[in-house]
């Protein structure tokens, strides 16, 4: 039988979510067509062709561009089988089901696809009762999280699976090169091509905001070193000069984290890397920074989210404002850049508050940090989210809006919502990050109505700023 895995986004790398899979299931005997929709169209043959076409879902993006996705699919093949997995799958089961599609698969999902190609094939030949994978062992969940609830489909495979899987080196065969991707943008104007990996999924915390934790429930698993460090020795020979780590957090296991890049710096010293942290846990490993920089780490990214600790403490992010400002240090005196991310429009953001986030960015010389999209992203509460267990988010959101896959809410002060937009207009136009920066900042101090005190100070300093050699991915959106 032919299988189909559809990507239609992935943050600019190419999808470990259809390469791993890929693996597992051609070692099973299945043909397998891989189609990075971010890159590629869609194959109308290779559907046709297909028994089951399934679609990765690992975010937000990726899930609303699959909507047209699988009305295209069932145009082209009603009789496949369509299959939804990824992060995104179960949080959005309703209308996926209503759409066509007949299996839901979420946390560790290999072995899954496994079990649903095998009984497809069964189905084909003779009533044998499909088989899990025996590589796997199946443990039971976070008792808040989805895995293992029943599905009102039938399904025999769990729609959410957290068992311990061993996995194989993903298979990135047919799909698009390294070099129609993402790629690293030092400071001196070189490039370096970029290929993208991950060593663990799920993750240890609970942070309401955070897609992860209705799937995961505070649990992440491991991808043995072994594989990641065949995945890696692949990519390098097709071309990969640095890799990205695409662990929610790199260090939700140290122990497993450290030997891992200790090892690939002895196999490739040349070899660079970008890694995912969060705050607490810079702080809480802060000795282990001066290993991720002499392995090959260029910068770290971490989940910043606010300067605001009310809006932490209500994400339930574990980190202050002061954490934040003791981990910058920390990065910069390991020698480490420092890339944060922020939710920077929330229902507790005032326009007040949106300019001292703007001043913390300039007071820890982090202007250059920055990517200019980070001013302007919004929260998205979908489905699942942890933040409806607060009373003021239940009162404050609209209905599930299925077209936008999230709960609708507008900011109490309409004053802040119309800065929300003209800051997103701003950050769209590509111009260096200072600029970006002098732009949003002059946003700010009209939406309040005065001139901010010290502004020479804050904004034209960040204006004539030099660039700084803080080395940047070319894609740098965040979800």
């Amino acid at each position: 039988m032919n299988v189909v895995l559809i990507s239609t986004y992935e943050l600019g790398h190419q999808p470990f979510g259809l390469a791993s899979p890929a693996a597992w299931l051609r070692a099973a005997g299945a043909g397998v067509t891989s189609l990075d929709l971010a890159v590629q169209p869609l194959d109308p043959a290779a559907v046709a062709a297909a028994g089951l076409v399934a679609i990765y879902l690992p975010m937000h993006t990726a899930t609303r561009l699959a909507v047209d996705v699988i009305r295209q699919v069932r145009a082209i093949s009603p009789g496949a089988e369509l299959c939804c997995y990824g992060l995104y799958a179960p949080m959005n089961e309703p209308l996926l089901r209503r759409l066509g599609v007949a299996t839901i698969l979420g946390g560790e999902f290999e072995s899954g696809l496994v079990a649903l190609y095998r009984r497809l094939i069964s189905a084909t030949t003779d009533d044998r009762r499909p088989t899990i994978d025996d590589r796997s062992r199946v443990i039971s969940s976070h008792p808040s999280s989805l895995a293992h609830r029943p599905s009102s489909e039938g399904q025999p495979e769990p729609r959410v699976s957290l068992e311990r899987q061993t996995f194989l080196p993903p298979d990135r065969a047919g799909l698009p090169g390294l070099a129609a991707y993402a790629h690293v943008e030092l400071a001196d104007g070189a490039t370096r091509t970029a290929g993208y990996t991950e060593a663990s999924r799920g993750c240890k915390h609970l942070c309401r905001h955070c897609p992860i934790v209705p799937v995961y429930g505070g649990r992440f698993r491991v991808v043995q070193r072994e594989v990641v460090l065949e995945d890696i020795r692949r990519q390098v020979a097709a071309g990969a000069r640095h890799i990205t780590f695409g662990d929610p957090d790199f260090f939700n296991g140290p122990g497993h984290a450290i030997p891992l890049v200790r090892a690939l710096h002895a196999e490739h010293p040349e070899l660079t890397y970008d890694v995912t942290i969060k705050v607490e846990h810079l702080l809480r490993h802060a000795d282990l920074l001066p290993a991720l920089r002499d392995t090959g780490c260029l910068f770290v990214t971490s989940a910043v989210e606010s300067v605001d600790d009310a809006t932490l403490e209500r994400f339930d992010k574990r980190h202050t404002r002061a954490d934040f400002a003791r981990a910058a240090g920390l990065l910069r005196a390991a020698g480490l850049a420092l890339n944060p991310t922020f939710v920077s429009f929330t229902p507790w953001t005032t326009r007040q508050g949106y300019l001292e986030l703007l001043q913390t960015i300039w007071q820890l010389g982090l202007v250059e940090h920055v990517a200019p999209i980070q001013y302007a992203i919004r929260l998205l509460i979908p489905a699942g989210s942890r933040l409806l267990e607060l009373a003021e988010v239940r009162e404050l959101v609209r209905p599930f809006d299925e077209a936008a896959l999230c709960y609708p809410w507008a900011h109490p002060d309409p004053r802040v919502d119309q800065l929300h937009q003209e800051v997103l207009r701003a950050v769209r136009a590509r111009r260096p990050r200072a600029e970006a920066f002098a732009a949003v900042w002059r946003l700010t101090e009209d939406a309040l109505g005065a001139p901010v005190q010290d502004r020479a100070r804050y904004v034209e300093s960040a204006r004539r700023a030099t660039r700084k050699p803080i080395p940047t991915m070319s894609e740098p959106w965040y979800c």
